[in-house]
């Protein structure tokens, strides 16, 4: 009997044995009635990604997808998706660093009664959140260098802001929503996701108390992440991009332009990750115009917008809308120099690995990673992608990368 038997036939538990992970999905999918599109808009991706799945192009899943997947399939034994193939740790599992206890008792840590201290002047604490942007775009462990400054300077910044008034206080408001960034970004890709939501969440609140038109805006950036990794509504994710922008001023000030291109850029990742590439590219598009009206010397600070970032997220749009060769067209024209950032070079580097990964080139895939590495070391360790195909980089890859892809494995602490 053929693997590709129609769904209404009863499988032989031979054939059912030896179905690849994509065929399961699909006859699940195709026994109760359910199309692509429909498993894709409950899922919060794209039909091509529901066709990647089937095909075996995108492997299986993070638990927790999995799990919602087999939700919306209505199967109630995961086995019948899995098989009785052990799903690895690694696959699934964020990784935890050893000081999150610390970021995560200054978050949830109230000052309830009064400080006698005076607050630290606002000056004072913009140097030292340089300082901190600095240590997390640089070279070396990004997430083990900024914990050592993160909970006195969240302590200080809401001293600051509860203490200060007029003026003063609204910039140490805008201080605070900063350090909340830092945190979410010290936070992600850790099993923490309701700390993630609090500092978006608090990140916001601080930027409308200050009445900041730049820090909404930038609050806007980073809950995009947030909401788009959640799989919430695209249309919510697009309204309150479009509504920072419109708080911004229309003026030529390179600070406002930055952060107009961000919120484009994440109106164009939301699109991306639901199929709708036309929005994507139009997006993306207006993202590039703020990129080369700013000239191509110029990179925010620390928000590292520029023309270089538009160009790298080009090829996470692709990838997002499962289109790797476009997005390898992207890679290819993309000069990592001009992005004065550790992390986020390594960021792009990875998701040119996971281009070459989705078009079963596992040698590029872990060339590319290696490379990543070298550039973050942290920014690879915890990033999900690379935890999910390394430990199969390893054990069924191509024979020559299988020893080298298992020592970074081992160098990245991800089990095998």
């Amino acid at each position: 009997m053929s693997s590709d038997a129609t769904p209404n036939e009863a499988p032989t538990a031979d054939v059912l044995a030896t179905l690849p992970f994509g065929k399961r999905v699909q006859r699940a999918r195709e026994r109760t009635g359910r199309t692509r599109a429909y498993v894709a808009d409950v899922m919060g991706h794209s039909v091509e990604w529901v066709k990647a799945i089937e095909t075996g192009r995108i492997g299986m899943p993070a638990l927790p997808k999995l799990l919602r997947l087999a939700q919306v399939l209505g199967v109630e034994d995961i086995t019948e998706l899995t098989g009785d193939d052990r799903i690895a740790a690694a696959s699934y599992t964020k990784h935890e660093h050893q000081a999150l206890p610390v970021v995560k008792a200054a978050l949830t840590r109230y000052q309830i009664a009064p400080v006698d201290a005076p607050p630290e002047p606002v000056a004072v604490l913009a140097a030292r959140l340089r300082s901190a942007w600095r240590l997390w775009h640089g070279a070396g462990q990004n997430r083990s260098q900024i914990v050592a400054l993160l909970p006195a300077l969240l302590a200080d910044c809401q001293h600051a802001a509860r203490t200060l008034e007029g003026v003063d206080r609204r910039r140490a408001l805008v201080a605070l929503a900063e350090t909340y960034h830092l945190a979410q970004l010290f936070l992600a890709f850790q099993p923490v996701p309701s700390l993630v939501t609090l500092t978006g969440d608090r990140a916001m609140t601080a930027a409308q108390e200050a009445d900041s038109p730049r820090a909404i805006a930038t609050a806007v950036w980073y809950l995009g992440h947030i909401h788009r990794d959640s799989g919430d509504a695209v249309e919510g994710r697009v309204e309150a991009a479009e509504q920072a922008v419109s708080l911004l001023p229309s003026d030529d000030d390179p600070g406002h332009v930055a952060r107009r291109g961000l919120l484009y850029l994440a109106v164009a990742l939301s699109y991306a990750k639901t199929g709708q590439a036309g929005d994507a590219k139009r997006y993306w598009d207006k993202a590039d115009k703020a990129a080369k009206q700013l000239g191509p010397d110029y990179t925010h600070p620390w928000l590292i917008f520029g023309q270089g970032i538009v160009q790298g997220y080009a090829i996470t749009m692709h990838n997002l809308l499962v289109q790797p060769v476009a997005a390898l067209e992207a890679a290819s024209t993309l000069d990592l120099a001009s992005i004065p950032s550790a992390t986020r070079r390594s960021y792009h580097l990875i998701e040119t690995a996971r281009s070459h990964s989705l078009l079963g080139e596992g040698a590029a895939a872990l060339g590319y990673l290696t490379k990543a590495f070298k550039e973050s070391p942290e920014t690879v360790q915890y990033n999900l992608h690379t935890r999910a195909v390394l430990p199969g980089l390893a054990k069924t890859g191509p024979r020559m990368i299988r020893e080298d892809a298992a020592a970074l494995a081992r160098e990245l602490s991800i089990p095998v």
